[in-house]
């Protein structure tokens, strides 16, 4: 299988993305990928494989690559470059959409590929909208009926006040990777926690920082049947920040599973497909539970998880097979222009 991975993107996540990218090259060895870039400025570049390094972007040597225009059917090179000669279509069976944060993952990347008729992995429209935002994922939750920790959602310019009990968690509703978050334990830290966190987003989530709480990541897809992942108890010393996600999203081995008992295992499971069917069909996601007191809590869902979840698994690629023969497909609509036509008919225009 020829697979085209899409990643970088305009989004503070986009240097994360191209660690997702330059992790799956090592990672996939019977999959084919193409790489396919997209800078701040939103412009497409075909990267060729051996210049799949962080260097190539970070000096903008990216440059030198084919520019790529996306229209009807897929992405497409004029002149020059790899591909040479007249416009050229770039081949693949499917793309898969490795762009975290904005872009990728608040729904541009899906309504672009559904609307040019493009085969892709990765969280449809209203899946991303609803992942994208964190208050949102939460009145998923909530409508789903698995718990959430408490939370104010505050917005920049409103009132700062939170009556909740400190210590308190400092979350941008619409960033990953860590970004803008902050741990605070008193009023005099708050201000200056909520000061970072509106330097990157509109809307900030406040929530009670449980110190101790246990934590279970769990990824997988449907396809046929259900592809889960091990599930992994993160290891950490007071939460995940962007520097330990940074080298967690560049991890190529997998991870030690967590000792949990079959129980909760169940428990996780069955949350995490409530979660997923049908909403999040076509792609593979990670979903991140508290657990306390038995109780299961969603704190985020990860609908394009760092080099997409590959350390969970046995055997990831033969799952990214397996889901590209099992994408859904957007129902034809026809269009027989009957109602216009009686209508001209009632005037006795026909």
């Amino acid at each position: 299988m020829t697979l085209a991975i899409l990643f970088g993107g305009s989004s503070y996540e986009h240097e994360i993305s191209i660690v997702s990218a330059v992790t799956l090259k090592k990672v996939l060895k019977r999959i084919t990928p193409i790489f396919i870039f997209v800078d701040a400025e939103r412009d497409f570049y075909l990267i060729d494989a051996e210049r799949m390094t962080s260097k190539t972007f970070a000096s903008g040597a990216y440059k030198k690559s084919p520019k790529l225009l996306l229209e009807k059917g897929g992405f497409f090179t004029v002149g020059g470059g790899l591909l040479g000669g007249k416009k050229k279509s770039v081949v693949f069976d499917t793309l898969l959409n490795l762009i975290h944060g904005r872009d990728g993952e608040d729904g541009k990347v899906a309504g672009l590929m559904e609307f040019f008729g493009v085969s892709f992995i990765g969280p449809r429209l209203e899946a991303s909208v609803l992942s994208y935002s964190k208050f949102d994922t939460k009145l998923l939750a909530q409508g789903l009926g698995i718990a959430t920790l408490e939370y104010r959602l505050l917005v920049r310019g409103g009132e700062r006040r939170v009556d909740l009990s400190y210590p308190l968690i400092v979350k941008p509703v619409h960033l990953g990777s860590s970004i803008g978050v902050s741990v605070v334990r008193s009023d005099a830290e708050l201000d200056y926690a909520l000061d970072v966190a509106f330097e990157f987003d509109e809307q900030v989530l406040v929530e009670p920082f449980v110190e101790g709480i246990a934590e279970y990541n769990l990824a997988g897809c449907k396809t046929s049947v259900w592809e889960l992942s091990l599930v992994e108890e993160p290891q950490k010393e007071e939460f995940l920040d962007f520097d330990k996600k940074y080298m967690d999203f560049s991890r190529d081995s997998r991870v030690r599973e967590a000792s949990i008992d079959a129980s909760l295992r169940e428990k996780l499971e069955a949350a995490f497909k409530a979660i997923y069917d049908p909403l999040f069909l076509g792609s593979l996601i990670r979903c991140d539970f508290f657990v306390r007191e038995g109780e299961i809590y969603l704190n985020e869902i990860n609908p394009i998880p760092g080099s997409m979840a590959h350390y969970l698994f046995d055997d990831f690629e033969a799952i990214l097979e397996r889901l590209a023969r099992h994408l859904p497909s957007e129902r034809k609509i026809p269009i027989d222009y009957r109602y216009i036509d009686s209508i001209q008919q009632a005037k006795g225009k026909a």
